[in-house]
């Protein structure tokens, strides 16, 4: 079962048409996936730094509804794709249970502190476990 986090859009991040203006996705899917990694027990403050970092390289959304203001988004994350220094991350925002927006991005592992590729450290390997099939 997917990791879900729950956001309520403000008042500022609607735009002229009352729908979350499309930046805001990667906010909240960044959000969702910070909770993610902190129900991991990598604790965001510290693990970040410290036992490995991430970098984002790619992110495709995909919008199939709206959220308006105050409305309950719910994000689940979940793991689509484990690679040797990269990994993929879908998120699916609905609003009781209805689809709003489906975000793929792909993470690269890098050396805390650089720019450096690496490949993904193993207790962050084991944790992204189980990958997601795709059909």
């Amino acid at each position: 079962m997917p990791f879900v986090h729950r956001v309520r859009p403000r008042y500022a991040e609607v735009d002229a048409q009352g729908v979350v203006f499309n930046a805001h996705w990667l906010t909240y899917f960044d959000e969702a996936c910070t909770r993610w990694f902190d129900s991991m027990g990598f604790e965001p403050k510290e693990s970040f730094f410290r036992d490995f970092d991430v970098m984002l390289v790619k992110a495709v959304l995909e919008w199939q509804g709206s959220a308006g203001f105050d409305e309950a988004v719910d994000i689940a994350v979940e793991t689509s794709r484990l690679g040797n220094a990269s990994f993929d991350v879908r998120y699916t925002a609905t609003i009781d249970e209805r689809p709003v927006c489906v975000g793929t991005v792909t993470y690269v592992s890098v050396k805390p502190g650089t720019h450096e590729s690496v490949p993904i450290p193993d207790v962050l390997r084991e944790r992204l476990q189980p990958v997601r099939i795709e059909s």
